[in-house]
């Protein structure tokens, strides 16, 4: 998958659109990476995410409003993970300015109604409206008590434990796993 505008790739791995969302600014220690650049780089975000469909236009501001949800979905979930308040004003107003239009049609051809939901994609809440609606979800959902971050030493990455056993403990085997399991073994073979 090639990410044209990302100058850092987004991480697909926390198993939660909201977390993904919250995993866009990332990185160990000093060293962070923010794949949200521009409005463009927001927009790929979201085409990758599969939620709005390739030559959606950026509406002006997309990036400072994903930059804010992001922020503020980070402090609902580290909050809920503490069992504290947080406070909600960005979250709820995407939620209330980007709600898309629902309304009940009449299929002629299956014979039945369905349901017809319409974004407004001009605007960024409307854009961002599935990510705060992931959030709520995920912050309000049983499975909540899953959500871990990464146990590697500085990694800010959060995911959704969905595992059989509830025992996963880094963001991705592959890079922090891996790392935390070299050193674990240097730390053995010197001792």
């Amino acid at each position: 998958m090639e990410f044209k505008h990302l100058s850092s790739p987004p991480l697909f791995l926390a198993d939660n659109l909201a977390l993904d969302f919250i995993n866009t600014e990332y990185g160990t220690g000093d060293e962070r990476h923010d794949c949200f650049e521009n409005d463009l780089c927001v927009l790929e975000w979201l085409e990758t995410a599969g939620l709005v469909p390739n030559g959606t236009e950026a509406p002006a501001g997309l990036l400072a409003e994903a930059r804010l949800l992001r922020d503020a979905a980070r402090t609902v979930v580290h909050a809920a993970m503490a069992s504290v308040a947080a406070d909600l004003t960005v979250v709820n107003s995407v939620l209330g300015k980007g709600h898309p239009e629902t309304r009940l049609q009449w299929d002629e051809g299956a014979q039945r109604y369905r349901v017809d939901v319409r974004a407004n994609a001009r605007s960024p809440a409307s854009l961002l409206w599935p990510v705060a609606d992931a959030l709520v979800k995920l912050v309000t959902d049983d499975k909540f008590a899953y959500v871990r971050q990464c146990e590697a030493h500085n990694c800010i990455l959060l995911f959704h434990d969905l595992s059989k056993s509830h025992r996963r403990r880094w963001c991705s085997m592959a890079t922090c796993g891996n790392r935390m399991k070299v050193a674990a073994f240097r730390n053995r073979k010197n001792s």
